[in-house]
Formats: structure tokens, sequence, C-alpha cells
């Protein structure tokens, strides 16, 4: 029964070995756009500062409420991190506020990734440094309007 036991222990082993790497690099991506939304929603600039690189390019195309079209705006690293010590200071997001990631392709340098958060759609740029996923290009735009 140890023996049968110890089998099976060492077969679940080699197979997850075999999907491990591809199954870490995607979720470690995943890690990372969620530090993103998370470091915003939850006021933790230490979480953005982890997964950005300080070289970011964040371009965005937002709704002004009254107004028609839409505005667009830039945004840095060091605009980002004072972003996410104030965006939700007052703690006023719902619980439910969504942080839907999906994960386009990963490939050993190089991915590319979706959020749907409160704020809109962003399109993720990752970029692994010294064997760590970072963002490092932000599309988004706000929510479009209802029709």
């Amino acid at each position: 029964m140890v023996f049968l036991a110890f089998i099976v222990a060492l077969s679940c082993g080699l197979h997850d070995a075999g999907l491990t790497p591809v199954q870490d690099e995607t979720e470690a991506v995943r890690q990372a756009v969620l530090d993103y939304v998370e470091g915003v929603y939850n006021v933790d600039p230490a979480r953005i500062e982890r997964s950005v690189h300080p070289e970011l390019t964040k371009l965005g195309f937002y709704r002004t409420q009254g107004k028609d079209g839409y505005s667009s705006g830039k945004m840095t690293f060091a605009q980002l991190v004072e972003l996410s010590k104030k965006w939700n200071k007052e703690g006023k997001l719902p619980k439910s506020a969504p942080k839907e990631i999906t994960i386009f392709e990963v490939q050993d340098q190089t991915a590319t990734a979706k959020l749907t958060a409160q704020w809109g759609t962003d399109y993720f740029h990752l970029a692994k440094y010294d064997g760590k996923w970072q963002i490092i290009n932000v599309l988004w735009q706000s929510p479009p309007p209802k029709k």
C-alpha cells in the first residue's frame, strides 16, 4: 500500500513538473495584473511598484460626465503610484468591484493581458525583467456609453 501511494505521488509530481513552467509563467503574469488592480483598489502603492516597470507608458481614453466623446490622457509610473495612494482612500469602492483578468498570450519574454475594472478596460503589455513579469504598456478606456 505504501508503495502504491509512493507511485501515485511520484506520477503526480512528474505530471505537474511537465506543466508547471507554463502554468507558473501564466500565473506570474496574472499576479502582476492583479497587483496592479488591487494596488489601486486597496490603496497599496507597493503592489504597483512591484508589478509595473518604472518606464511605464500608459495612455487612456475617458468620458467626462455631461460631455460627448472621449478625452485622452497619459500617465507615468510616478503618477500611477501617486494615484494608487488616493484613488480609493475613502474606501467607497464596493467589494464587488470588477477585476476580471484575461491572459491572451505568454511567451518567454513578453505577454499580453486584459483587465476589466471599475474604471473601464485596460490592455497590457508585460515584459520579463530580471526574471520578474512587469507591466510596461497600458492602453485603457472608460466604459463605453450605454445604448
